[in-house]
């Protein structure tokens, strides 16, 4: 295992703002040179996730340069209603989705006259309902064609019948307008990734507004409670494309007048690592303070593997600080001296924030 690869795919109807959000997303992405191998796609934004650890680990070790934890998002053609019979870009858009491992859908949340809506109208919910219908319609197709494949191959014990149940009961719930990734818990989780369905995966929903939507509450709320249990964020994208124009200095200036904590991309990058399961660990030295992309649930060796494979296979043990302690003692040396250092083995799952040093065999 080496490097944790996972991408989110920006979806939504024809101008609702996608391509703005989308060139903000790529104008803040990561100098590639970074990252050895990063070859990044014109349709690929490379993203850094916000993590200010960073900074004061950079400052107790003495570090060079930061390499935060990125995510990838990738923009993906507008869809339109009777995307799964092909309409407009159906196929490729669909083909995009199903290669994305979650759905960032955008959605317009702001009147104005100048920008046309291809329905007409300004409607957030029927959007909603207008791209969640043909990812559906698109996944019972696939399953009307699993199903009497499945079915044949269970007779001939070929295939489980869990399998064939599990397909079954998912498309029961695609019949009743029901969204996969809202009953995960369900299901086995490798058998319904086996389907490749594209309502399965996690969805996060992005409303493009304005300075009134941003200050409207009780619609945030309404939206909110209306695409449950995904997230929700608001932004202006045409706000943050100005923004990642800026320094950041100006960008922290700018935010701070319109009364806003943190920029809707910073925000989209940390929703985004969270609804793909991800998490980071830490390390540090006179070259670099490093945040390195886990999955939740990892164990300190897969953790190492993310380093290298060979750190891996090798494994003995991890000498683990949280970062809590370490900048309350403020050098790992103290650390160990108050008896915050840990020595921790193979079974042992990372947490989010440990600084790790790993010790391994190279045979």
């Amino acid at each position: 295992m080496e490097g944790v690869a996972l991408t989110i795919g920006i979806a939504g109807l024809p101008n609702v703002g996608k391509s703005t959000l989308f060139n903000a997303l790529t104008r803040a992405t990561v100098l590639a040179a970074n990252y050895p191998f990063a070859t990044i796609e014109p349709n690929v934004g490379v993203v850094p996730l916000p993590d200010a650890r960073l900074t004061k680990l950079a400052e107790i070790f003495g570090s060079q340069k930061i390499l935060p934890a990125t995510v990838d998002f990738v923009d993906i053609a507008g869809i339109v209603r009777g995307a799964s019979k092909g309409e407009g870009l159906g196929n490729q858009f669909l083909a995009n989705i199903r290669e994305a491992d979650a759905i960032c859908l955008v959605t317009r949340a702001f009147a104005d006259p100048d920008v046309v809506h291809v329905e007409g109208r300004v409607d957030p919910k029927d959007d909603i309902e207008t791209v969640t219908t043909e990812l559906i319609l698109a996944d019972m197709q696939t399953l009307e064609k699993a199903i009497p494949r499945l079915t044949k191959e269970v007779t001939g014990k070929k295939t489980p019948k869990e399998t064939l149940d599990a397909a079954q009961r998912a498309y029961a719930l695609l019949e009743a307008g029901e969204v996969l990734s809202n009953h995960a818990a369900e299901f086995d989780a490798d058998i319904l990734r086996s389907f490749q369905l594209m309502t399965s995966k996690p969805f996060i929903y992005v409303f493009n507004t304005d300075d009134d939507g941003l200050a409207d509450t009780a619609m945030q709320q309404e939206l909110r409670d209306f695409v449950k249990p995904a997230q929700a964020i608001f932004l202006d994208a045409k706000f943050e494309a100005e923004l990642v124009e800026l320094s950041e200095e100006e960008a922290r200036e700018m935010l701070e007048a319109t009364g806003q904590e943190e920029s809707g991309l910073d925000q989209l990058a940390r929703v985004g690592f969270d609804t793909l399961g991800l998490q980071t660990y830490l390390t540090a030295g006179p070259k670099e303070a490093r945040a390195w992309t886990i999955h939740k649930g990892d164990t300190a060796p897969q953790a190492a593997g993310v380093i290298h494979t060979d750190f891996q296979r090798g494994f003995i043990k991890a000498e683990v600080v949280s970062f809590d302690d370490l900048v309350e003692y403020g050098s790992v040396a103290a650390a160990r001296e108050h008896g915050k250092l840990r020595q921790e083995g193979k079974d042992y799952v990372m947490q989010d924030g440990d600084v790790v040093e790993f010790r391994f065999n190279v045979t």
